[in-house]
């Protein structure tokens, strides 16, 4: 029988709250997720992120090192008692390299004041939302998509999931069942939920970067509504690579979409915290 080695235990710290961690799960070599324990004293609204970290290393007894922290989206709804994220495994990363190794109990480091425009607030109302992302930037939309506010305002709420590889699509079999088993969502996203996985580098029902699904008009198949996006109707989000928010926000107003902030509402959103 192997021994479990006892849970890392870190510093107290007054800039952060240090949490437990509740659990761990590796999709493959380069993304994971886990959850951690939600302070009482959290509140945040869903799409939100928040400050994740490790203590730092080096520094002497007298100055020590500053924790290594990063800005993290939480997968988790406005409601949860846990936080969950989603984060790749980056070779050397300063914070990432680390942080994959965590297991049930150890502790992480969790800012106290979470934010962010990927938020129902940030948008005006409308029928249909548009959730578009790429990699991790997944994370924010599972957090929306099990919002109850949000099958109140939008008639249908579509989720878009751009990977390269199959195995890269975290959540592609389990998605769907974690709606269906929501107490607060389920019924409503029965029926207005739709998930669109799009995969680039490998065979797949669904293939090609997000742009090209829009101009196509495959992303809207399956849809109520035209297919393609309508500033008086549509409202989007958009989360992940960099190259694919500004393709896209371009694209969109173009069309008159104006970008939405959480004192100004708009038509579509973007993380600016996350594009280079």
């Amino acid at each position: 029988m192997t021994d479990l080695r006892a849970p890392v235990l870190i510093p107290e710290s007054t800039a952060f709250n240090s949490v437990a961690v509740k659990w761990v799960r590796h999709w493959n070599e380069h993304l994971f997720s886990f959850a951690v324990e939600r302070p009482a004293s959290f509140r945040f609204r869903s799409g939100e992120f928040v400050m994740i970290g490790l203590p730092g290393e080096g520094g002497t007894d007298d100055k020590p090192a500053k924790p290594v922290m990063r800005a993290y989206s939480i997968a988790s709804p406005a409601w949860a008692e846990e936080l969950e994220f989603l984060s790749i495994k980056v070779p050397g990363g300063p914070l990432t390299e680390r942080l994959q190794a965590v297991e049930p109990g150890d502790q992480v480091y969790l800012g106290k004041k979470p934010t962010g425009t990927l938020v129902l607030d940030a948008l005006l109302g409308g029928k249909r939302l548009f959730l578009l992302s790429t990699g991790t930037g997944l994370a924010p939309f599972l957090s929306v998509a099990r919002d109850p506010d949000v099958y109140e305002r939008f008639d249908q709420v579509v989720v878009v999931h751009g990977v390269r590889r199959v195995n890269d699509l975290a959540f592609h079999d389990e998605l769907a069942a974690r709606l269906a088993d929501d107490p607060l969502v389920a019924d409503e996203a029965a029926t207005r939920f739709h998930y669109v996985p799009a995969v680039t580098r490998e065979d797949f029902h669904t293939t090609g970067r997000i742009p090209a699904l829009i101009e196509s008009g495959r992303l809207f198949e399956g849809l109520d509504g035209e297919p393609r996006f309508d500033p008086e109707t549509d409202r989007v989000m958009l989360c992940g690579s960099t190259a694919m928010i500004r393709e896209i926000a371009s694209m969109l107003e173009h069309k008159g979409f104006v970008e939405g902030s959480n004192a100004n509402p708009g038509q579509f959103v973007i993380e600016r915290a996350f594009v280079d």
